[in-house]
């Protein structure tokens, strides 16, 4: 599914040619605009750095100015009490610093900001500390993850950042290890290996959590195949303390818990063990002090199916659920499933948040989650008890959740077993990793919500045989993505139109206190303040501060570059600061190039950018502009083709190439553009599918999967779609076509 995955430049050496590329094999640009860096051998050791603990953290709200834990405290409420920065003063914000991370992929991290210094992550699991009021680098660490390791990775090479305990950094690499940093140094202290099956593509994206002085970390690749767990690691030596699995393995073999055996009762016929189960838990862990319990949100199945899945029916515990655990054993107390028996890729990884909370006139302490299915879920954190479950965006796979069952009532007119259907929301979810914040004083949660629908079918080898055989070298989804462009063009009439939007959101009525509409989905992550604002980069390049009690836009900056990662503020000598990391892709390479002009976004305008970018009230620093990209498509050299040929290659090109190049060739602009392609990379392109020639940038050799014959049909295909659209850009055609597949 990786086909052509981080094609890079290799002009000097003759080969050929990629547009837009990122040169992985060096670090990141070491480079701030208002500083000179010390050379590493000036910063001294200071073992007094990152000298966070439980009961820092605890105390968090006693250090406003820090950003100690990934959603700044443990209850992970993205909401800061400074005011420095506020509804009066805002549109004086200007920008102190910024440093290129010498990359133009995905930038997801939450920075952690304690005393002065600034630790995160970049593409690759690449780690940094900086000075937050400078910009001077004091060290970064690469953890040098294998290139071909992207191949492996669901939704590109990214990380949304570390933990920093007791003077160490800890950061889950791509490749699968959880590795101690020395805060002071960089240098590394221990690293282990949290992947079970070396066969099976497992992955790490999150960022880990700390407490108690354990370190917890999930994984990633359900969509590959995998079954889901998490692990504690003792934070002093890294040895494992427990493991929790998400999902049942074989039920001939010994149950690792008890919960396990009866959740082994839920899954009824199929193979589930063998093509994965799926479960992984790649995004939201959160420690409760209150309860002494580690919440882990749950994804998806594997495959997305539940026919081919589990095809006697059954919920499929603890697949999309939020499992509450005991920190220091492992052992679970209460779980809660948000979509029995997931059929859509509806994950529950999303972010979670505690609060204290008055519900029904009485005083409870809750969770609160806004997963992919679209429904708000408002728990007890006691026992996991539903309280409220209101939809927070546009939902057509089920018309509600019963409050007594605690179970969503499935839309029967949308199975898609027999029949494709445009549903909402698609796999991209009504919400997704990207933060939320929660005002909890006016009891409402600032949400990035987005209508993003997908044409749901299932695969054609299920239709035609009622067999399913595992893709080690592929997405396993049990959804017919090798037509996908035709299903598209045959239903685009009835295609619920994308759109993303900042909301307001009140947990508890479901009513929105205000909505702000974006022209495209694919936004960034939230931060409330009690400065009465609400700050979020989008895909259009601006981050915005908006008055939190009206939705008004009170400040913009454009930073030529989509947003994901989430802003973040913290406050060094008196001065309040503003940061956030641009640059987008993620999960959403595979839509790649809006149809719609309105919606394109500043990465395909300017180039992906990956920056980080610090404000403030007393910056004087300037953003340089950019030059336009270059979006012309070179004349292609056509052969003779047969249309035979090119419909064999589109299959192929949607079922291997089109997660991370774009759907019908159109790149999303962080991944290189295969329609822009030089003809010296046109003459490389079977070395670089089959023979691995840029294995160390990223782009492994596909081999496994693909014979000579369907690399060059893929070739035609890309060629084809390549000049079709040149055709129209030129005004020498009317309309591109978009399939061949009649």
């Amino acid at each position: 599914m990786r086909a052509a995955l981080l094609i890079v430049v290799i002009v000097a050496a003759g080969l050929f040619f990629f547009y837009n590329s990122d040169s992985e094999s060096t670090p990141p640009a070491d480079s701030a605009a208002t500083a000179t860096d010390p050379a590493p051998a000036a910063v001294a050791p200071e073992p007094k750095i990152g000298m966070i603990d439980d009961e820092r953290i605890n105390a968090a709200e006693s250090e406003p100015g820090n950003w100690l834990a990934f959603g700044r405290t443990y209850e992970e409420q993205r909401f800061s009490p400074l005011t420095q920065i506020n509804r009066d003063n805002v549109a004086d914000l200007k920008l102190a610093w910024y440093r290129d991370m010498g990359t133009n992929r995905a930038q997801e991290a939450t920075p952690i900001v304690v005393d002065g210094v600034m630790f995160f992550t970049s593409a690759w699991s690449r780690v940094f500390a900086i000075d937050a009021v400078s910009g001077d680098m004091l060290w970064s660490f690469d953890p040098e993850v294998p290139g071909e390791t992207g191949r492996r990775a669901c939704c590109d090479v990214v990380n949304r950042g570390v933990a920093v305990y007791q003077g160490r950094v800890y950061v889950g690499s791509l490749d699968g290890r959880l590795i101690a940093l020395d805060a002071a140094s960089g240098e590394k202290i221990w690293e282990v290996d949290t992947i079970i099956d070396r066969d099976r593509f497992y992955t790490i994206t999150g960022a880990p959590r700390v407490a108690r002085g354990k370190v917890f970390i999930g994984n990633g690749g359900a969509e590959f195949g995998v079954r889901g767990y998490v692990t504690a690691y003792d934070a002093e030596t890294g040895d494992q303390v427990w493991r929790f699995f998400t999902v049942p393995g074989d039920p001939s073999k010994p149950f690792e818990n008890p919960e396990l055996e009866a959740a082994a009762e839920t899954w009824k016929g199929g193979n589930w063990w063998e093509i994965g189960g799926g479960g992984t838990v790649w995004n939201s862990i959160v420690y409760d002090p209150d309860f002494n319990q580690v919440y882990l949100g749950v994804g998806n199945g594997s495959p997305w199916t539940r026919v081919i899945r589990s095809p006697g029916g059954g919920d499929n515990l603890f697949l999309s659920s939020i499992v509450a655990l005991d920190a220091d054993t492992g052992k679970m107390k209460w779980y809660y499933q948000t979509t029995p028996g997931d059929n859509w890729d509806y994950t529950a990884v999303q972010d979670m948040a505690l609060a204290d909370m008055e519900v029904d006139g009485v005083q409870r302490k809750v969770l609160l989650q806004a997963p992919k299915n679209g429904f708000f879920y408002v728990l007890d954190r006691a026992d996991g008890k539903l309280l409220r479950a209101n939809p927070y965006a546009t939902v057509t796979w089920a018309t509600h959740v019963d409050l007594e069952t605690g179970r969503p009532v499935e839309n029967p007119d949308l199975n898609y077993e027999k029949e494709a259907k445009w549903i909402l929301p698609g796999p991209l979810g009504a919400h997704n990793w990207q933060a939320m914040s929660v005002d909890e004083d006016a009891g409402v949660v600032y949400i990035p919500a987005q209508d993003n629908p997908l044409i749901y079918s299932i695969s054609d080898e299920w239709q035609s045989t009622g067999l399913y055989k595992r893709n080690p070298g592929g997405w396993n989804t049990g959804l017919e993505f090798g037509r996908i462009a035709q299903l598209f063009v045959d239903n685009a009439d009835s295609q619920p139109t994308p759109k993303g939007y900042l909301k307001a959101f009140d947990p508890l009525t479901g009513e929105d206190k205000w909505v702000v509409e974006i022209p495209h989905y694919w936004n960034g992550g939230v931060l409330g303040t009690a400065g009465g604002l609400v700050f979020q980069g989008d895909a259009l390049g601006m981050l915005s501060a908006y008055d939190k009690d009206t939705g008004e836009a009170l400040w913009q900056f454009n930073t030529y570059t989509s947003m994901l990662a989430p802003p973040i503020t913290f406050q060094i000598d008196g001065v309040q600061y503003v940061s956030i990391l641009t640059g987008s892709g993620g999960g959403d390479l595979f839509s790649g190039e809006p149809m719609d002009p309105v919606a394109m976004t500043a990465s395909l305008d300017y180039g992906n950018y990956g920056r980080m970018l610090v404000f403030s009230l007393q910056g004087t620093e300037t953003l340089p502009i950019p030059t336009a990209r270059d979006k012309s498509i070179p004349e292609q050299t056509l052969a003779q083709v047969s249309k035979e040929d090119i419909a064999r290659g589109e299959r192929s090109y949607n079922t291997y190439c089109a997660f991370c190049h774009g759907l019908v060739v159109r790149s999303g602009g962080s991944i290189p553009d295969l329609r822009r392609m030089s003809e010296g990379s046109h003459e490389a392109f079977e070395q670089i599918v089959l023979e691995g020639l840029l294995s160390a940038n990223g782009m492994a050799s596909f081999s496994d999967v693909l014979n000579a014959e369907e690399t060059q049909n893929i070739h035609d295909y890309v060629r084809a779609r390549a000049e079709d659209d040149r055709l129209v850009a030129a005004g020498e055609k009317e309309e591109a076509t978009l399939t061949w597949l009649n």
